[in-house]
């Protein structure tokens, strides 16, 4: 849990950052940060590099131009892919236990803090099972567990619900954010759900076209978790409506 004095540090920064690929420029420049205590989303058409500055965030790519700050040690950021990408080979238990054991951490230990990590997301029962016994919504919700297994200071998600349904979609956005609502960690996530970015972000930045640049930021002023029915309020229309007409106006609609 962080004391009060370090909610709302930057966790991780672009700064001027662009990203250009055999000579063409598919990101920026772009500057934004993401604090801790806080969950940002970034909405945007496809192609206009929202992922490629995830990957930034991460530390998995370097720019082209610019600087990327990442006040996070080894070990302390923890990235979820659409693609639950588990090990098919071993039960749930071992590849939420899995980052822990690479970081050195002894056997005994990681298996309890990964059991932990499930019980958290709803998954205790399931730890013997092999990725191909779980559902859609279960696979993630490994991912997700074995994120959290790492006690991570930035989280970030490259849309992680898209291939899921609606129903567990929902579910799913309703039990991360009571999840972060605990440590808080800084939170980046990519999203094509306006619905989504608003009920889940405190901060929604919109992008334009390639080379993406933000054009738009909303804050979304709830608290975490959301309150009951929270979708029905005046606060989450009016935010999806205004979110919704930046993203309109970026791809050029009257």
């Amino acid at each position: 849990m962080q004391n009060a004095s370090e909610l709302g540090m930057a966790v991780a920064t672009l700064n001027d950052v662009s990203v250009a690929y055999n000579g063409r420029q598919a990101l920026g420049p772009i500057r934004f940060q993401v604090n801790s205590g806080e969950t940002t989303a970034l909405v945007g058409p496809s192609g206009c590099g929202k992922s490629t500055a995830l990957r930034l965030l991460a530390g998995l790519e370097s720019p082209s131009k610019g600087q990327v700050i990442r006040n996070v040690a080894k070990g302390e950021t923890a990235v979820v892919f659409q693609a639950p990408t588990l090990a098919p080979w071993e039960t749930v238990l071992n590849n939420v236990a899995l980052p822990l054991r690479l970081a050195g951490v002894a056997q005994d230990v990681a298996w309890e803090r990964a059991h932990a990590a499930l019980s958290r997301v709803g998954l205790k029962d399931a730890a013997g099972l092999k990725p191909a016994q779980l559902s859609g919504g279960m696979a993630m919700r490994v991912s997700i567990a074995r994120a959290l297994s790492m006690s991570p200071k930035l989280v970030l998600l490259d849309e992680p619900f898209a291939a899921l349904d609606e129903i567990t979609r929902r579910k799913l956005a309703d039990d991360v954010t009571s999840l972060w609502s605990g440590a808080r960690p800084a939170v980046a996530f990519v999203t094509h759900s306006v619905d989504e970015a608003v009920f889940m972000a405190d901060r929604i930045l919109v992008m334009s076209p390639a080379p993406g640049q933000v054009v738009y930021e909303a804050s979304v002023l709830a608290g975490f978790p959301r309150p009951p029915h929270f979708r029905t309020t005046e606060i989450f229309r009016r935010t999806v409506e205004q979110v919704s007409d930046a993203l309109a106006r970026s791809m050029g609609a009257p």
